[in-house]
């Protein structure tokens, strides 16, 4: 079994990656940071004694996403499992004032992944068999004004996932859709927040266990699924005039 982890430098993918490397499997890490993932790849070879190949992967690179997947499967086998880690969350502020910054944010979040998926969903076609693991994110649940370029890439990207499932599902391929909320990545770093931030570690054996079930979704933490019901549930009206 091989795996492909893209966005392998952030926290949660790297917790990912251990997961499947204690259990045997080999796996590729790909980054924009292709020193810290050839770092990263060495690293888990020698600790769990698998095969690891770390080598660079550009979101925005989509006329050689198709290569790209048989360039790993040249490495390191059929892939079985493949996780989209990548994300950036860029700056709303900046984003607003020039649209060149949403539209990077818009194009890594969302064309990006959709891409890739695409490109891994072909290959796993030829097979008829592989699972494709997309991390969303609650934010993509409702539009806020904090952060609505991200949010709606976000957005975009679980409604590609919930498609793309409808459609690989009769062909033994499995997608799943993991929303996560507050974990201690670079992404939270000084957030204040009353709610429990989870590891990646713990987000890692959610993940991981989540797609050993065949889940189609997962909330993580998982009270996320019922706190994104009560905001959702906010009348427009009201919701509008809320700060978030």
């Amino acid at each position: 079994m091989s795996v492909l982890i893209l966005g392998a430098t952030s926290p949660i993918a790297r917790a990912v990656c251990h997961e499947y490397a204690a259990d045997g499997h080999s796996v590729y890490l790909a980054a924009r940071d292709v020193e810290e993932a050839e770092r990263i790849a060495a690293d888990v070879a020698i600790r769990f004694d698998v095969d690891a190949v770390g080598g660079p992967f550009d979101a925005l690179d989509f006329d050689n996403h198709g290569e790209f997947v048989a360039n790993v499967e040249t490495a390191v086998g059929p892939i079985t499992v493949a996780l989209i880690a990548f994300g950036d969350m860029g700056d709303q502020h900046a984003s607003e004032e020039d649209f060149a910054s949403a539209k990077r944010v818009i194009d890594v979040n969302y064309t990006g992944a959709a891409s890739v998926c695409e490109a891994i969903a072909d290959a796993m076609l030829e097979r008829g068999a592989g699972s494709i693991i997309g991390i969303s994110s609650v934010a993509g649940e409702r539009g806020r004004k904090s952060n609505y370029f991200y949010g709606s890439a976000k957005g975009a990207f679980t409604l590609y996932l919930q498609g793309l499932r409808n459609r690989l599902f009769e062909q033994g391929i499995h997608v799943m859709t993991v929303k996560l909320g507050f974990v201690d990545t670079r992404m939270t770093f000084g957030m204040e927040t009353a709610i429990p931030v989870a590891t990646p570690q713990q987000a890692a054996q959610a993940i991981v266990h989540a797609q050993e079930r065949g889940e189609n979704e997962l909330y993580y933490p998982r009270f996320w699924k019922g706190i994104m019901g009560v905001i959702k549930a906010i009348p427009e009206g009201l919701f509008k005039r809320l700060s978030l």
